[in-house]
């Protein structure tokens, strides 16, 4: 698939086949978030591959979210920034934020590729999560992917913002790109 077409076809899906996934691909999907950018080559990536369907049931109450618990599959997202944080200090908060973004995108990507289906959770009790998968305390969970083949398009397309609305030149707010002529 080409990359503009994933990127830009990529979405939310609540709703999902009761067709179950190959494992081998939803791991190919995760493997392409080893090559997601990285601080100081400091990964502090941590996946799990839930199929267990009593703890996917339970993470669903976790999320308040019921449709996690109907898929075979959930990838919980975690990471452990404190080699992030003995680097670079406070920064390395920061920089935990955007490597473990940038990796769930690349694998959010290839599940769009691999032309299957989920949804970015982010809200979840943490504490419910890490007593489910026992997880350490000193682990944050990150995310939570319900992974499974969509049922059927449940969203209305999104009308996305305008690229005017976001980009500037040289200065926040100068939405004019000047170039300097120069004359001899």
């Amino acid at each position: 698939m080409e990359l503009t077409k994933a990127i830009q076809s990529r979405h939310s899906t609540r709703k999902f086949k009761d067709k179950k996934p190959n494992w081998r691909e939803i791991i190919e999907c995760i493997d392409a978030m080893r090559y997601s950018p990285t601080a100081g080559n400091n990964s502090t990536l941590k996946i799990i591959l839930v199929d267990d369907k009593n703890k996917i049931e339970k993470i669903a109450d976790a999320c308040q979210q019921d449709f996690v618990g109907k898929v075979d599959y959930v990838v919980v997202v975690c990471s452990k920034k404190e080699l992030l944080v003995n680097a670079y200090e406070k920064k390395g908060e920061k920089f935990n934020n955007q490597q473990t973004g940038a990796a769930i995108e690349n694998f959010l990507l290839k599940i769009e590729e691999k032309k299957l289906a989920t949804c970015w959770i982010g809200y979840f009790v943490e504490s419910q999560v890490k007593q489910i998968l026992k997880i350490p305390a000193n682990v944050e969970v990150e995310a939570i992917l319900p992974i499974g083949y969509e049922k059927e398009k449940s969203y209305t397309k999104r009308i996305k913002i305008d690229l005017d609305n976001i980009l500037y030149f040289n200065d926040f707010g100068n939405k004019r790109m000047g170039f300097k002529v120069k004359v001899d």
